[in-house]
């Protein structure tokens, strides 16, 4: 995945809900977007990770296991290192949600969010992994990154679904969309993507729903 690729998709999401244009985004939605497309040893993956705000969000999160980055110097767990994005590729096969710094060192890996979700609305048809994406950026200033065994990415943010990428084969093919209200519809290298549209700046945007 060109990582051009990756930085038009968030320029395009960040216009819309805000988002700045940092490498540590691009980095986890790089990452993300390969395991939508490759798996991991022939098996669809699911998996979120959460980024930024991190100190409230290792806080409101626990781990499941013992942590498998736990006494590992920072220097080793950058997102944008190449070892170590094979170790995330590795562990996401684990349950859990990896925690990132907003200048992305990998602080941990397979933590249960543990916040209440009974608050939290999240479109139809959407699991666990979902609600606790919802909560937790809905308590912290977080952005939640979910990779989902149906080959969707969602981007969770103030505790709404804002952004959906996904192999343009599969939108082509009547794939339900979960975005709530009007989105803006982006296609191009095999992706597609969608992002939800804010009322003051729909004009801007070809809205597609």
């Amino acid at each position: 995945m060109k990582n051009k690729t990756v930085s038009e998709m968030l320029a395009r999401i960040g216009s819309v809900v805000g988002m700045n244009d940092d490498e540590t985004l691009e980095q986890v939605l790089t990452l993300a977007i390969e395991l939508v497309l490759q798996g991991r040893e022939g098996r669809k993956i699911g998996t979120m990770f959460v980024v930024g705000d991190s100190d409230e969000v290792i806080l409101r999160s626990r781990n499941i296991i013992l942590d498998p980055l736990s006494g590992h110097p920072d220097s080793v767990k950058h997102i944008r290192d190449a070892g170590m994005r094979e170790t995330l590729k590795e562990l996401s096969q684990l349950d859990g949600a990896f925690i990132i710094s907003e200048d992305g060192v990998v602080l941990s890996g397979s933590r249960l969010i543990d916040v209440d979700s009974k608050d939290v609305e999240i479109p139809l048809g959407l699991g666990s992994r979902h609600y606790a994406a919802a909560a937790i950026t809905k308590k912290t200033d977080a952005v939640a990154i979910v990779v989902s065994k149906s080959s969707v990415v969602r981007i969770f943010q103030q505790g709404a679904l804002v952004a959906e990428i996904m192999p343009q084969k599969m939108f082509l093919s009547d794939c339900t969309v979960h975005l709530e209200g009007p989105y803006a519809e982006h296609s191009g290298h095999e992706l597609t993507t969608l992002v939800q549209v804010k009322p003051y700046q729909g004009e801007e945007l070809t809205v597609e729903k």
